[in-house]
């Protein structure tokens, strides 16, 4: 079915239907951001120079300049030369608080960032010093005898913060571990012209993959061209809004970029048979506002992560006319950078610095064309029997008991090539296996979207060759080789239009109003829909339903976040004949996750225990996980970088919050599930250590070690149970969560769920959610194949709702 120029002439006809009301009140959510070659954002520096003041010594407590290291040769590092220029180099000297300051000023949206922005003011006060430093702030060398923070010598910042990190008050404590994470986080990832970072080479971190920078140097060595040459080609881009297919991606022929002048993306849109009317810029009507841009189609997809670009790619191979809004940007493969920090400004949520309410979990998600699956570490594990039972059963969901749901499960992973071989296994990952064999503990194969010879380590980042199938490889593929959908990044759905028909005794979506950014303004346009899918991931959709006046008590509630915990080992590169793993394996190479263990998972029963993973830590992510004690600690663990394993314990929560906005979430976790945790870490310190590490640790704020070559059994025994037993809650040890879910659970009730077992809302007809935040609990493992199954059953319910509207046509 097509949408020609009848549809044109009918969308004028009732141009009327699409007028919204924005009064002056209306507040608008900012646009995310568009097109795919943004690299090293700068943001401007808002902070007063007694707050700048401030966090420059604050910044360089936990990075300060150390002149005479004690192990000037590191772990893996290049040389006592690099090792002793890091060791040397302060926080400041690398320039981190201006771009901290940067980062506070415009990118940070945390709801408690006024009282880092206040905290930061009282320390560059003597009173207010005094107030939250006692007596470390005296000085008896100079009246008042009192000093600002920025006054105190190095040894004294230290213990006050190391004081902050454990106080009773938990505002102090939240205030010493956002500054702690941020500082290391930008020292570590911040590069210089030549994408490069001064610390990179002493703590044995190559940047980004060494084969991915080599095949970009001779792809553009190929690809030089004549001056004419690449004036013919800019004006072709800039006349069909889209450049080679060959460097921009599968998807680049499906990209309808909205920063172009009206007229170009309405021809751009034209071109795929949607029917646009433009409204002229001088055009206006008293009291009503009329967008400047109206499209029509059969639907309109929110998001393109895993959800959206299943039910995208079904519908549009069906034969239906479909847009997909994304709020994030598209990264082509030869487009990416593969550098930790200006990609994660870039393709995730918040620039990856999202964090619950107390900070006490940081919050990681895609937000980006192909969303999730673009980032996310290539594990494809089907819906667990114990899940699927409990869903069915107690949550009365027949869906997970019917054929629809186990063909689903087939053909999604059939589509995205999900396979468990393994070619070589990385350090991480091998560490896990060994350390379960000499245990006798359970571990298996993780299933992947990518091939058996796929190691890549840096696929959080983005995937260098597309061997990963996310959606962007292979459903949203499916949508644009159709010929009836397009893409349109850097557009940020506002509300979900709907309104009540003649007999219905409820709303029937009819599209959604989006903003736009173009020359600087602000603009918002309309595509009317037949249906409307949601599909904005569990954190941003229960936000755009509520702004859209859905009103079910559920939304935004029922957070399950899968809560992470870590604890690491390090296995030094000495010399020795059986030295493993080998001296050329590094941490951060490899296949992210191949191996996984659920000796604590209580799988055989409920289901709510912890299973035993890897993670891929570059090195901001890293530092600002890892304990920090003191400066000189800090730089040491660092050296160490390389050759440090980490493993975590991921619990099946019970544990739930609620979600006020993307950025304002707060999570309590259950008693059970710390232990939880707590069972999984005591299990990951015993697999470390069975593996050969010589050292092993926890990430809580003690940063208590153990050289497990140098104790008896009991020393072994004590620190094991002791460390594990630690507090997991009350900022005590960092938390993670890369999977989001429950905020607008599937249920057969709306009293207690906020979709119905097709997936349409129970307030508005034709209004779709298709992502993890439709599971009705916890999962328990990585949700990719999870929400594409449902997403896929979903799907065949929207066909089914196509099927009725056209034969009442």
């Amino acid at each position: 079915m097509g949408l020609n120029e009848k549809g044109n002439a009918k969308l004028r006809d009732d141009y009327h239907t699409v007028a919204i009301e924005l009064g002056h009140d209306e507040k608008l959510v900012g646009s995310g951001g568009g097109g795919g070659e943004r690299r090293g954002v700068g943001y401007a520096n808002s902070l007063s120079p007694r707050q700048m003041d401030t966090l420059t010594a604050l910044c360089d407590t936990f990075l300060p300049s150390i002149a005479q290291p004690r192990h000037p040769s590191g772990g893996g590092g290049n040389g006592e030369e690099e090792v002793a220029k890091f060791y040397q180099t302060s926080a400041s000297m690398a320039g981190t608080p201006d771009k901290l300051g940067g980062l506070i000023s415009e990118r940070m949206k945390h709801p408690r960032l006024w009282m880092l922005r206040l905290t930061l003011w009282l320390l560059s006060t003597c009173v207010g010093t005094f107030i939250m430093c006692g007596r470390e702030c005296f000085s008896s060398r100079h009246f008042p005898y009192v000093q600002k923070f920025s006054e105190i010598p190095q040894r004294r910042r230290e213990e006050i913060v190391r004081r902050w990190s454990c106080s009773v008050f938990p505002q102090l404590r939240m205030f010493a571990r956002a500054v702690k994470f941020l500082t290391l986080l930008v020292f570590f990832t911040q590069v210089d012209e030549k994408d490069h970072n001064l610390s990179w080479k002493a703590i044995g971190y190559s940047g980004p993959d060494p084969e991915f920078e080599n095949s970009k140097k001779l792809e553009r060595l190929s690809r030089q061209i004549s001056a004419d040459e690449r004036q013919d080609q800019e004006q072709a881009t800039a006349k069909n809004g889209y450049e080679d297919e060959a460097i921009f991606g599968p998807l680049q022929r499906g990209l309808v970029h909205m920063v172009h002048p009206r007229d170009i993306i309405a021809k751009n849109l034209q071109r795929f048979g949607f029917p646009v009317l433009v409204c002229p810029s001088n055009y206006n009507v008293r009291k009503r506002c009329f967008p400047p841009l109206s499209i029509q189609c059969d639907a309109v997809v929110i998001g393109s992560g895993a959800g959206g670009g299943v039910i995208a790619g079904v519908l549009a191979k069906a034969g239906h006319k479909v847009l997909v809004l994304e709020k994030g940007s598209y990264c082509a493969r030869s487009n990416l950078s593969l550098l930790e920090g200006p990609t994660m400004d870039q393709m995730y949520l918040s620039g990856g610095l999202l964090a619950t309410e107390d900070m006490s979990t940081l919050v990681l998600a895609g937000s980006t064309v192909g969303g999730g699956s673009t980032i996310n570490w290539s594990a494809s594990i089907r819906t667990p029997q114990h899940v699927m039972n409990e869903w069915s059963s107690k949550y009365d969901l027949e869906l997970f008991d019917s054929k629809l749901y186990r063909e689903a499960l087939d053909v999604v992973c059939k589509r995205m090539g999900v396979q468990s071989a393994i070619g070589e296994e990385g350090f991480n990952n091998a560490v896990l296996r060994k350390g379960c064999h000499e245990l006798g503990y359970p571990v298996s194969n993780i299933p992947r979207n990518s091939p058996a010879d796929h190691h890549c380590g840096w696929c959080g980042l983005g995937c260098k060759d597309g061997k990963k199938k996310g959606t962007a490889e292979t459903w949203l593929v499916d949508l644009v080789e159709s010929g009836n959908g397009a893409i349109l990044p850097g557009c940020e759905a506002i509300k979900v239009l709907h309104t009540r028909r003649s007999g219905r005794q409820r709303d029937t979506a009819t599209g959604v109003a989006f903003e736009v950014e173009h020359n600087g303004v602000k603009e918002v346009c309309v595509i009317e829909s037949k249906v409307t899918i949601v599909a904005c991931g569990a954190l941003s959709t229960p936000a755009l339903l509520k702004r859209s006046g859905l009103v079910n008590p559920t939304i935004g509630k029922n957070l399950h976040l899968h809560p992470v915990t870590m604890a690491w080992g390090y296995f030094p590169d000495t010399k020795t004949e059986d030295l493993w793993p080998e001296k050329e394996k590094k941490s951060y190479e490899g296949a992210i996750m191949t191996a996984m263990s659920t000796v604590v998972g209580n799988f055989d029963k409920s289901g709510y225990g912890a299973v035993i993973q890897t993670p891929a830590l570059h090195p901001g992510m890293f530092s600002a996980l890892m304990p920090w004690t003191s400066g000189l600690d800090m730089k040491e663990r660092m050296t160490r970088f390389s050759r440090t394993a980490h493993l975590f314990a991921l619990a099946r929560d019970k544990g739930s919050g609620t979600i006020a906005s993307p950025n304002f979430l707060s999570y309590k976790m259950e008693d059970a599930d710390e232990q939880n945790l707590q069972k999984g870490l005591e299990k990951v310190l015993r697999i470390l250590a069975a593996a050969g590490a010589e050292e092993i640790g926890t990430h809580h704020r003690g940063g208590k070690t153990l050289n497990v070559k140098r104790v008896s059994y009991h020393e072994f025994e004590r620190f094991v149970k002791e460390e594990s037993a630690r507090p997991i809650k009350g900022l005590s040890t960092p938390i993670c969560s890369a999977h989001q879910m429950g905020s607008c659970r599937m249920g057969p009730d709306p009293r207690s769920s906020a979709v119905n077992p097709m997936g349409e809302t129970w307030e508005v007809e034709g209004l779709y959610v298709a992502d993890t935040s439709v599971f009705p609990t916890a999962l328990g493992v990585n949700p990719m194949v999870t929400v594409q199954a449902i997403a896929y059953c979903t799907a065949q319910s929207v066909l089914e709702a196509l099927r009725r509207k056209k034969s009442r046509q």
